[in-house]
């Protein structure tokens, strides 16, 4: 089955800052931006950048729990008061748990494909700081079987990657993995003060290593985890534009200034069933060769990858399932630099979940902004070196514990 049967590009993309604790405007004691003021800002960024409403057809918005978190759901009808220009534009939300976001760009990948649009504002957004985190936890708990909540850790999905790095640990070695770990936080950290956006930007530890190896408190937190292997609660919204090249023939907007999809891959995995092995995220794999498959290349033609840490054992199970490395070889890769950004594969580099911050619902849509503003030399000093014999990009938005899975290619559009 040829899933791209016309050209796909993204362009237009912004990200509002990533606001939580280490960011210097958060104070929990004071009224926090809401859902609104996330979406008009990242909104109103990416229409002004294809020359105004008139130009866009549908819009599409990618969110987990603002019913629960902010009280607020129909976010479709939202849009309008982002411009006058999108009233009676067709609009829906899509959720997947964190995967909302990558799930709301392929939805406006569809619509362009189904020629029902020629340009789809995506706008993934979460507001979270809204409740304590203990009180998050549970809300966060729906994004694996709730049925299982009570046999579940206080700190739900902290517990359920805790385990991970637990099985990890008894396969493949405690201290070899939690090298592994802490320089998947050091990198994180590193990238994030490259980007003004991100929620880590201002931090200023000095001996990554050290805070990152940390022994972890089983009375406090979970067992096999300490807080800096984990993601933290973010407020913020991130936006970009899917069009055919119809549509940036019509807003006038070059191809340099875009970026082609040219794959994709979405997996699904049953939410009541127990991973098969808790060192492997296989769905994860499965979407990831999908996508590669869909785009005919191999992941030696990929420049960088953005994927979903959130927690770096996550992130040594990616470069595995990915394929960088065998399986229990992903936390040598990690603790070898390969993954830094000037490593074999640069991954985050804008600092990932644990670094630029895990807004849930706008995670995916952040992922495609920062490989269009590296494809297209937006990054900033953030910014590495793309090559010509490897100019492709890789996105990798998961939802749940390796559950729902969005995997997607791009290429500097040509």
């Amino acid at each position: 089955m040829k899933k791209l049967r016309k050209r796909i590009f993204l362009t237009a993309g912004y990200n509002t800052v990533s606001i939580g604790t280490g960011r210097k405007e958060f104070n929990p004691k004071k009224q926090m931006p809401g859902l609104e003021h996330y979406m008009k800002e990242a909104g109103q960024a990416s229409i002004a950048a294809v020359g105004g409403a008139q130009h866009i057809d549908e819009c599409v918005v990618g969110n987990f729990m603002s019913a629960r978190f902010n009280k607020q759901a129909h976010l479709g009808a939202f849009m309008p008061m982002i411009d006058e220009g999108l009233r009676y534009k067709p609009a829906m939300s899509v959720e997947g748990a964190c995967a909302s976001g990558g799930l709301a760009l392929l939805a406006g990948v569809r619509s362009v494909l189904a020629e029902t649009a020629d340009m789809v504002l995506v706008i993934g957004i979460e507001v979270q700081n809204s409740m304590k985190a203990i009180y998050g936890a549970d809300v966060l708990a729906g994004a694996g079987w709730f049925h299982k909540r009570k046999e579940g850790h206080a700190y739900f999905f902290p517990g359920q990657f805790s385990n991970r790095a637990g099985a990890y640990f008894d396969k493949y070695g405690r201290d070899y993995a939690r090298k592994g770990f802490a320089r998947w936080y050091q990198n994180a950290i590193e990238n994030a003060r490259l980007c003004p956006t991100a929620q880590e930007f201002e931090n200023k530890t000095e001996d990554l290593e050290k805070l990152a190896l940390i022994e972890p408190n089983p009375s406090a937190f979970t067992d096999f985890l300490n807080v800096f292997d984990c993601s933290k609660v973010s407020d913020g919204a991130s936006s970009i534009v899917v069009a055919s090249e119809e549509g940036l023939k019509k807003a006038r907007i070059p191809l340099s200034e875009a970026v082609e999809i040219t794959g994709w891959g979405q997996a699904e995995e049953d939410i009541t069933k127990e991973p098969d092995d808790l060192t492997r995220l296989s769905t994860m794999a499965e979407s990831v060769k999908q996508a590669l498959q869909s785009a005919g290349i191999t992941i030696n033609d990929l420049a960088t990858i953005e994927l979903h840490d959130c927690f770096t054992i996550a992130g040594i199970l990616a470069m595995e399932a990915i394929g960088f490395a065998k399986q229990g070889e992903g936390a040598r890769f990690v603790a070898e630099g390969h993954t830094s950004r000037n490593g074999k594969i640069p991954v985050n580099t804008t600092g990932g979940l644990i670094g630029w911050g895990h807004p849930t619902g706008a995670t995916g849509v952040h992922m495609a902004v920062t490989i269009w503003e590296q494809l297209t030399g937006k990054a900033g000093k953030a910014q590495i070196k793309i090559s010509h014999e490897r100019p492709y990009g890789l996105s990798v938005n998961m939802g749940g514990d390796d559950k729902s899975l969005v995997a997607l290619v791009y290429r500097k559009a040509e």
